[in-house]
């Protein structure tokens, strides 16, 4: 964290600056903070836009102490738990520059330094004094006197005319004009964290709110709606993950209770009942990274699929997929997902328990991919098992599952496993979870990939291996395999993999 001295004048407490994250999904914009200036000690009066208010002209120096929260809402907006838009009315002072209409355009592209960037806000109005006149408006924690313009901006000032000479107008800012995290900062105890983030699941904003936050639920919701074009329903998770059906309790905060949604990940669409079946857009780039792995031809097992984030993508790159989920409504939107992006002739849907899967139509699967003309085929094997909170326990499900001669190592099944861990060496932890389920080393053919931060002291990960056949087949153990291993796989673990931002699970 750094610590920067506010400018302008004669405060003495100083401004913490934290640094934020923003994902696609999320549009929470951290509060803008006033920039450093040489002129500590000018400190002009405050300048607003209504065209009905005095204009008048800025002296060179002021002493006056300058509003530290120049663009926040108004103080009184504290403790709010119903919104009221109308309490946000604050009217501030905002400098600006008298320039001939014609000379504009031509004058914004060199003060881009010195002019307003504040979204909602015009950085050219009319000149209530002069029709043939506008007012540029400038930064205020930029622009205290003529003394601000640098020199090229002076340069450019006299080169078309125009004087540099300050003056003020009244701005009124209105609820439009402030960002959500300005609003819920204002809004809720001084000190506390204004939210948790939240995840955008077509037309609904998917929030995680903490218990303080939760007296002022109602109006984070409504503010997440207003703020956040196409979110028109705003619900809270109000418990976790049921680990049978992969789904949570929810409660709608504010907007429409319409739970049927339609979402756009990488190029796929998938429709569902939110409410009813799991997703997490924080997964894109996971879903990416295995169906990249796979080539056309391979064949791909999804135990847990959900609605057919991974089953889809790889059936579209020509494999064969053979995908499953326990919960029925995932089931059924998994088969409508797979009709509405054309994929349904090269995936077969099961809705069976993952155990039941793995020991049946998998096994099927496997003994004519590994059977005895297995040599002869090129393809690879995958089986995905995205539960995290209960997928390593289903790894017991490969203990003696094949009969007959073991196949040849590099057509032994891989194994995409994910797990959670609170572990401080969290990969090595995963690894040790699975052998302990499997009872057999996994150092020499295993690579561990940090999938993502899922709260303080929580990732989820995904351990890969190829299936060893002293597990996989019965009556056969490591001293009785002729096979070569496969090479150990390279650990992945990269502080890319955990650069996302703290999300619900």
């Amino acid at each position: 964290m750094r610590i920067l001295w506010r400018p302008f004048g004669f405060l003495r407490r100083p401004l913490k600056l934290e640094s934020c994250r923003v994902t696609e999904s999320e549009s929470l914009i951290p509060l803008a903070h006033a920039s450093l200036t040489q002129k500590l000690n000018r400190a002009p009066s405050i300048f607003s836009l209504n065209p009905r208010r005095r204009f008048s002209t800025m002296p060179e120096r002021e002493t006056s102490q300058r509003d530290s929260d120049l663009f926040s809402p108004p103080s009184d907006v504290r403790g709010m738990t119903k919104l009221d838009r109308t309490a946000f009315k604050k009217t501030v002072t905002i400098p600006v520059l008298k320039v001939r209409k014609e000379i504009v355009n031509k004058l914004l592209r060199s003060l881009k330094r010195a002019a307003l960037q504040r979204p909602g806000i015009k950085r050219v109005i009319d000149d209530p004094e002069d029709k043939e006149g506008r007012l540029i408006m400038l930064d205020p924690y930029k622009m205290l006197t003529s003394d601000s313009f640098e020199e090229a901006e002076l340069s450019i000032l006299k080169q078309l005319n125009v004087s540099p000479q300050i003056s003020k107008y009244d701005l009124e800012l209105t609820y439009e004009n402030f960002k959500s995290e300005e609003i819920l900062r204002a809004v809720l105890p001084e000190g506390q964290d204004v939210t948790s983030g939240f995840s955008r699941i077509g037309h609904i904003a998917h929030l995680n709110l903490r218990d303080h936050q939760l007296p002022f639920k109602h109006l984070i919701g409504q503010v997440m709606i207003d703020k956040n074009p196409g979110i028109t329903s705003a619900v809270n998770k109000i418990n976790n993950i049921d680990n049978t059906y992969r789904n949570f309790q929810m409660e709608v905060l504010s907007g429409e209770e319409n739970m049927m949604t339609k979402v756009r990940e990488n190029n796929y669409i998938y429709e569902f009942d939110f409410s009813k079946v799991y997703w997490n857009p924080r997964l894109s780039t996971e879903h990416s990274r295995i169906t990249e792995l796979l080539k056309p031809g391979d064949v791909l097992f999804d135990v847990f699929a959900g609605v057919g984030p991974f089953a889809i993508p790889v059936a579209k790159k020509n494999c064969t997929v053979f995908a499953n989920d326990l919960n029925p409504e995932s089931y059924k939107w998994l088969l409508h997902n797979c009709t509405l992006n054309k994929v349904e002739k090269r995936v077969k849907v099961f809705n069976l328990d993952g155990k039941d899967f793995l020991q049946g139509p998998v096994r099927e699967e496997l003994m004519q991919q590994l059977g005895p003309l297995s040599k002869e085929k090129k393809h690879s094997v995958h089986i995905v098992m995205n539960l995290p909170a209960k997928a390593i326990e289903f790894l017991s499900a490969f203990k003696s599952l094949l009969d007959g001669q073991p196949c040849s190592s590099e057509l032994l099944p891989i194994v995409h496993c994910y797990s959670f861990s609170k572990d401080a060496r969290p990969a090595e932890d995963v690894q040790q979870q699975a052998e302990a389920v499997l009872g057999i080393s996994l150092h020499a053919c295993s690579s561990v990939h940090l999938v993502r931060n899922v709260a303080p002291n929580k990732e989820m990960l995904c351990i890969t291996f190829r299936v060893p056949a002293a597990v996989l087949y019965k009556n056969h153990t490591l001293e009785l395999e002729s096979h070569e291993d496969p090479p150990p796989v390279k650990r992945q673990r990269t502080d890319k993999a955990f650069s996302e931002e703290k999300t619900m699970v």
